[in-house]
């Protein structure tokens, strides 16, 4: 941890929400890239180096619209859906294990060409980025993370439930029946009351966007009960030391009214990684407040971005001792 780790606050809606581009423009721009894996589907926008958004679950890379729009002035952004969820097609029989995702990033951003990303990322998605700076360092710039898996806490005990529904067979179609019963989701037992900090952020065409692939066909809802059952083994204990000598600075920014992932877990992964700059809380937010508070994630990144520069300037120009 810096010495110079400074715990900020915000407080609940600020920044103030804006737009984000709706469903059938995202859509309108999404992509595929064709790997032995699956084919990857993803959205980009913006030039210059490539920042890399890595979504939540049981969402896709929609959750990150907002954040995109605000960031393509300063980053080539790109924003991928995992392996057996989203629009990203997968066969039956391929590995989509948090390990198997990590190496998919890899063999994506070797498909278009990219050394290095600045990461963002949120809830599982946290914990294919941490699994990725350990396997592939050099291609990671920086690392911002919100709530997410962190050592011991993946999976964490709330996602329990989940686990033994995927197990069974039947998450998918209990999320489908959140599709067909839409306040259902924005209620407390739903994916909006659990999940977001206004359950009203889960509009009809939000909950459409995310859940309606995992449905779409057999296919799709075995792949959906088989990424759930993959969440449930904990693969990030064992890369601690990777961490603990990770030259990558970090930023966290943590919602505390989160049920799942508790601020203590932020603190650890503040106290781990040796570049850390330091925890944002977010006063009140649940686990996909990214989400609804693009404003806030695209100051945080922009923030990080910035100072990792101004970093590796003052390095490069600093004389060499022999």
């Amino acid at each position: 941890m810096s010495q110079s780790t400074v715990v900020e606050t915000a407080a609940f809606g600020q920044p103030a929400k804006l737009a984000r581009m709706d469903a059938k423009e995202y859509e309108r721009t999404r992509q595929f890239a064709k790997l032995p894996q699956s084919n990857i589907a993803y959205v980009e926008r913006g030039h210059g180096p490539v920042a890399l958004f890595l979504h939540g679950f049981p969402l896709n890379s929609f959750q990150w619209r907002g954040a995109i729009e605000r960031l393509a002035k300063y980053r080539r952004c790109i924003a991928p859906d995992f392996m057996g969820i989203g629009h990203t097609e997968t066969r039956e029989d391929q590995d989509i294990s948090p390990i198997a995702q990590a190496e998919m990033l890899a063999a994506f951003l070797d498909k278009l060409s990219v050394d290095a990303v600045d990461l963002v990322a949120s809830d599982s998605g946290g914990a294919v980025a941490q699994l990725f700076v350990a396997k592939y360092p050099a291609r990671v710039r920086t690392l911002l993370l919100t709530n997410c898996d962190t050592d011991e806490n993946s999976p964490p005990p709330s996602f329990l439930p989940f686990l033994e529904a995927a197990k069974k067979g039947v998450l998918a179609d209990a999320l489908g029946r959140q599709l067909a019963d839409k306040t259902l989701a924005r209620s407390a037992q739903g994916l909006g009351g659990l999940t977001y900090t206004d359950p009203a952020d889960l509009t009809d065409e939000v909950i459409d966007y995310y859940l309606s692939p995992i449905v779409a066909s057999p296919l799709q809802k075995k792949l959906f009960n088989q990424y759930g059952v993959e969440l449930g083994e904990n693969h990030l204990i064992a890369i601690r030391p990777a961490l603990q000598s990770s030259r990558v600075p970090l930023r966290i920014v943590w919602g505390t009214a989160d049920d799942i992932f508790e601020y203590k877990w932020a603190e650890w992964l503040d106290k781990t990684f040796p570049q850390s700059r330091g925890i944002r809380r977010v006063e009140g937010a649940k686990l996909f407040f990214p989400e609804e508070m693009p404003n806030l994630i695209a100051e945080e990144a922009k923030s990080l971005w910035d100072g990792s520069k101004k970093l590796a300037a003052e390095v490069m120009a600093f004389p060499l001792i022999y």
